[in-house]
Order: structure tokens, then C-alpha cells, then sequence
């Protein structure tokens, strides 16, 4: 027989925002999983290169895509950040080794930064941004490009 009450093991609240005080818009929400994906499948393929073909120039190309992609996210970031933000910070350069992890934080940076401009609508972006889907789109061609170049 069952003993205890359900009051006992579900909260009045939640930290997730189900009361009325807590409700908050929600705006369209973007769909960034082909970004995630060529940035992680990039990424996999840098971190299984060897040293030779990394130091061959893929790790070079692998940085420049970083830093491009963390350009990027940052620029989408400063509107809500204000007047006073911080200048775009660069990505070191930090070994061949390390840029596999490189381009999988920074595209996937992009990817939240895309997200949140989405779910801000217009009012998030500069007047002369292009929309996110187009950013997104954008960002899913350099990264495949770099792969190819990369890799070949």
C-alpha cells in the first residue's frame, strides 16, 4: 500500500519557471544542429590527425575557422551586452593539438549565440545583421569548407 502523499514529492514550484511570476516569452527557436554537426564531425577529424598532416597546414586552416567562428558569436553577443562591451577577444594559438577543441567551442558558441539571437527576434540584431538562418547558413559552408581544405 502506497504511504505517501504526492504532495510530499512534488514542489509548489519549480526553478524551471512554472509559476505566473516566472513565465517568460519564448521567441522562434532555430534549428543550429547542421552547425553542431559539421563543427563536431570537423572537430573528430582534427583531433584524429596525425601530427604531420596537422603541421601540413590543416591546424592552420582549423584555427583560422575558429577564430572566424568565435568572431562571429561574439558579434552577436555584444548587442545585448551594451555600449560598454569588451572588444572581439581572439582565439590563441595554442598547438596543433589543441585545435580540434578549438573549433568545437567556437562553433558550438555560434550556435548558442544564433539560437539566442532567434529567440530575440529583430529587436536582438544590428539593423544591418542578416538573419540567423542565414548566419547559420553562412557558418555551415565556412565550416565545410575548411574540412575540405583541410583534409585533401
Amino acid at each position: 500500500m502506497l504511504c505517501c502523499s504526492l504532495h510530499a514529492t512534488v514542489p509548489e514550484s519549480s526553478p524551471v519557471g512554472n509559476g505566473a511570476a516566472a513565465a517568460r516569452k519564448v521567441g522562434r527557436v532555430l534549428d543550429t544542429s547542421p552547425l553542431t554537426a559539421a563543427v563536431e564531425r570537423f572537430a573528430d577529424r582534427l583531433r584524429a590527425m596525425p601530427q604531420s598532416r596537422l603541421q601540413q597546414g590543416a591546424a592552420a586552416v582549423a584555427l583560422e575557422l575558429a577564430r572566424e567562428l568565435s568572431v562571429r558569436a561574439q558579434a552577436l553577443e555584444a548587442p545585448r551586452q551594451g555600449a560598454g562591451a569588451a572588444p572581439a577577444r581572439e582565439i590563441p594559438d595554442a598547438g596543433v593539438f589543441v585545435v580540434g577543441d578549438q573549433v568545437a567551442v567556437a562553433g558550438l558558441d555560434l550556435a548558442e549565440a544564433l539560437r539566442a539571437a532567434a529567440a530575440e527576434g529583430p529587436s536582438g540584431l544590428p539593423e544591418t545583421a542578416k538573419a540567423p538562418s542565414g548566419m547559420l547558413d553562412e557558418a555551415v559552408r565556412l565550416v565545410e569548407q575548411a574540412e575540405a581544405g583541410a583534409t585533401r
